[in-house]
């Protein structure tokens, strides 16, 4: 059973760029969109129902903003869009998604960067953080196997981006940032594509500048995490930089059906 995670940086965009093609193609039972960027009557009558696919949205109250989507192959049991509080659940950033005992959370977590680039929503992002994960570990403490997937904003370590020493004081690599999924780390949670591949060079974002994917001088800010009760069904975690389409390249994991039962 094959899970897939990927911000297409506008689903509108994407599909001018082969997304259609790629879903069709990907193998997956599941595929969790961040960064959508539209609302479900704006996108063409192919992705809105696509054949052999339930798709749930999510978008966000200002048009061509954030939003999320989740397309699975079988309906979820249950979905839940909100954390509760009105400055998160405005945004479309989030979906909670049960199939039998397996719950899928596809995130879209704020960047820290106000309008100026300026750091000043590094609160409001940590504060997402804290929320989610506060949900999440409910559930996990109540038997459920959790994966919770997205673009989680933040390189964790200083091997998931190609310099670290220059971006020490951006968000997505702050030591406050970092600190957080460190927090998520300590708290049980597993980095499925770490937990398989220890080795450098493996990214899920580049900037548009020209060269730069090329070149691989990216980050690693997209993930799929793993509660360790749904570890146990994980059988790979996965990078997939040959998809283009989108700044970002979906990332996934494999795991056995047996996750949902």
């Amino acid at each position: 059973m094959r899970i897939l995670s990927w911000n297409v940086n506008g689903l509108r965009a994407c599909e001018k760029k082969g997304f259609s093609q790629w879903l069709t193609d990907c193998g997956a039972d599941i595929v969790a969109l961040q960064e959508v960027r539209a609302l479900p009557e704006q996108l063409p009558t192919r992705l809105q129902a696509p054949e052999g696919w339930h798709v749930n949205w999510a978008p966000a109250e200002r048009k061509g903003y954030s939003g999320v989507a989740l397309f699975s192959r079988a309906a979820p049991d249950r979905i839940v869009t909100s954390l509760d509080e009105e400055r998160f659940d405005l945004e479309g950033r989030l979906q909670i998604a049960s199939f039998g005992r397996l719950v899928i959370a596809n995130g879209y977590f704020p960047n820290g960067n106000g309008r100026d680039r300026d750091n000043s929503r590094i609160p409001y992002k940590l504060d997402f953080y804290r929320a989610l994960e506060a949900r999440l570990s409910a559930l996990r403490r109540s038997g459920r196997r959790v994966l919770v997937m997205g673009d989680f904003n933040t390189a964790h370590k200083a091997i998931d981006l190609a310099r670290p020493k220059s971006n020490v004081k951006t968000s997505g690599f702050r030591p406050e940032e970092r600190a957080e999924l460190d927090r998520w780390i300590e708290a049980g949670w597993v980095d499925t594509f770490r937990a398989f591949e220890t080795g450098e060079g493996h990214y899920s974002w580049w900037s548009q500048r020209f060269g730069v994917r090329e070149r691989n001088v990216g980050w690693r800010i997209d993930y799929v995490l793993a509660s360790k009760a749904a570890m146990r069904f994980v059988r790979e975690g996965t990078i997939h930089p040959q998809v283009q389409g989108s700044d970002h390249c979906p990332v996934g994991v494999l795991v056995d059906p047996a996750i949902c039962c």
